[in-house]
Formats: structure tokens, C-alpha cells, sequence
């Protein structure tokens, strides 16, 4: 099995999981490789030689599994990483909250064995693709979480004219707009109210951010629909986010959303589910009192 390590930080306590990452890997039997950036990083810290077959450069590699080790944040580099190779991502927790990445340190081993047992299952989850009309984006132009549009700095707010499909929707007055697929609807679609969504359902949903308005309120759509955007703003120009990677684009351009034409991979065990990561990661049915009370 091969096994390419991806990564973004490398302090001493990720370093720590490293290194029963890499002892577990070696005793199930894996090969493994090392993304060339984190390698590089890994190198500042290891000592001795580090127990990899191989380093991946450039776009010509194949793995059987990669395993993203950090937060969500990593997840998504991992993800825009892999681009459009079909295996599937582990996301191992050495962050916060961790929606993506949601195997904790604690369950390391037990999950690999499940790996190396083949007793998991993989979700297919929606990615968003962003085109754009005489001014291309230059980075990768999909997204797994979400799609923003947002004014810059401090300046006024911006209005964002939508179309879903053929059909007008509104013209948003608001200090942007969240376009999430059902797996980013617990990441920035959440801070400002967007609903939470089974990762499994077709849709997307449009959240604004801060709306000048208080009747507009965030709107689930079907994911085979295509949404036009048009943004005018008073300094003539907008940022546009995708997973967080961001550009500046001039006012009066059009921007196109849909869906991708394929899909991200994502490992999860076998016996662990969506909503068990919710009550979890988001401490549903925790008695707050309790939970204070153990900071005194």
C-alpha cells in the first residue's frame, strides 16, 4: 500500500504524531511517501533519516491513500494538492476543531489498523468550480468548502447580482457572499448563519455575509444549478475566496459557480458518522456548567 504524507506545520507536537504515524505505518507495512514541501519542513526538525521510499515532486506520482496531517486548512491544501487523482484522503486531527481531519491523535493507531484491514468506507463530497470571464483565476479554481465573494478591507459594502440558472434571485447588499457545498457548511457558511448540511445531499447553499438587509436569508439550492454572479463595488474591485486562497478581481465581471466534474475522496471509518462528529466537534447535548467548571 502506498502512502504519500501530506502536511503544512511542524511543531514539536505535530512532529511527536509524526513519528508514531510513520512507526505504525512501518509496522503494517506501507510504503511511504512525503510531499516535497513537507519534507523539506520535516527535514528542519528530524534527526536521523526519515523512514520514506520516496518524496513527491512535480504532478507525476500515483498513492493508494494519502493522509493529511494537520487541520482543515491542510485537508484543503491536501485536497487542491492531489487535484484530480482519484484516491482518497485521511484527514488526521493535530489542529482544533477539525471537521475534515476529525481523527484525533488518541485514535491514530487504532485507525490505521482499520485502514490496513481495509474496514472503512469513502465518501465522494462535492467540489465547486469557478470560472471567470476576461480576468481568469490563477490559482486552482475549485473549491471544497466554499466559493466567497467579499468586499476588501474596510471599504463599503458591495452588491453582488445573482442569477441561478436563467432566473434573477436578488441583488445581495451585504459585505459578501458564501456560495458552500454541504462539506464547507460547517466552516465559513456557519459563522454567519448559513445552515449546517448532510454532506451526502445535493446542494449548495448561498450565505450572506453581513446583508444590509434583514430579510435576506441564506438559501439552499439544488448542486446541478449554475450560478452567475455580478459584483459592483464603490473602489472597483472585490476579493474572491475559494477554500481560502484569495484574489482580487476588478468590479463588472462575471463569475460562474457550478458544480465540478469530479469529486473529492474522503476516508472515514467504518463505525463513525456525521452526526457523531457533530455532537462532538460542536459539543451537542454537553452541559455547558460541566464543561466551565472543569477550567476553574
Amino acid at each position: 500500500m502506498k502512502v504519500g504524507i501530506f502536511g503544512s506545520e511542524c511543531r514539536p507536537s505535530t512532529l511527536a504524531v509524526v513519528k508514531r504515524l510513520f512507526d505504525k505505518l512501518l509496522i503494517i507495512g506501507a510504503e511511504i511517501y512525503i510531499d516535497a514541501s513537507y519534507y523539506r519542513m520535516l527535514s528542519l526538525s528530524w534527526t536521523g533519516d526519515m523512514p520514506c521510499v520516496g518524496v513527491l515532486e512535480g504532478e507525476d506520482w500515483h498513492l493508494d491513500i494519502a493522509l493529511s496531517v494537520g487541520g482543515d486548512g491542510t485537508f484543503l491544501r491536501t485536497v487542491a494538492r492531489i487535484n484530480r487523482r482519484a484516491f482518497p484522503i485521511l484527514g488526521i486531527n493535530t489542529g482544533r476543531l477539525g471537521f475534515l481531519a476529525d481523527v484525533s491523535d488518541d485514535r491514530l493507531e487504532q485507525t490505521l489498523d482499520e485502514i490496513a484491514a481495509r474496514c472503512y468506507r469513502v465518501e465522494e463530497r462535492t467540489l465547486l468550480r469557478l470560472q471567470v470571464d476576461a480576468h481568469p483565476f490563477k490559482g486552482y479554481p475549485y473549491a471544497l468548502n466554499e466559493i466567497a465573494v467579499l468586499k476588501r478591507d474596510s471599504s463599503s459594502m458591495i452588491t453582488i447580482h445573482t442569477f441561478v440558472g436563467e432566473d434573477y434571485l436578488t441583488s445581495y447588499q451585504a459585505d459578501g457572499l458564501v456560495v458552500a457545498t454541504p462539506t464547507g457548511s460547517t466552516a465559513y457558511s456557519m459563522s454567519v448563519n448559513g445552515p449546517i448540511i448532510v454532506p451526502q445531499s445535493h446542494t449548495m447553499v448561498l450565505s450572506p455575509v453581513a446583508p444590509h438587509s434583514l430579510n435576506v436569508r441564506p438559501l439552499i439550492i439544488p448542486d446541478d444549478e449554475r450560478l452567475t454572479l455580478r459584483v459592483e463595488s464603490r473602489n472597483r474591485s472585490f476579493l474572491i475566496a475559494l477554500d481560502g486562497r484569495s484574489e482580487v478581481m476588478p468590479a463588472g465581471i462575471s463569475l460562474s459557480i457550478a458544480k465540478a466534474e469530479y469529486t473529492a475522496k474522503v476516508i472515514k471509518r467504518s463505525r463513525h458518522t456525521f452526526y457523531e462528529t457533530l455532537r462532538e466537534k460542536l459539543m451537542w447535548g454537553a452541559d455547558i456548567r460541566i464543561v466551565d467548571s472543569h477550567k476553574l
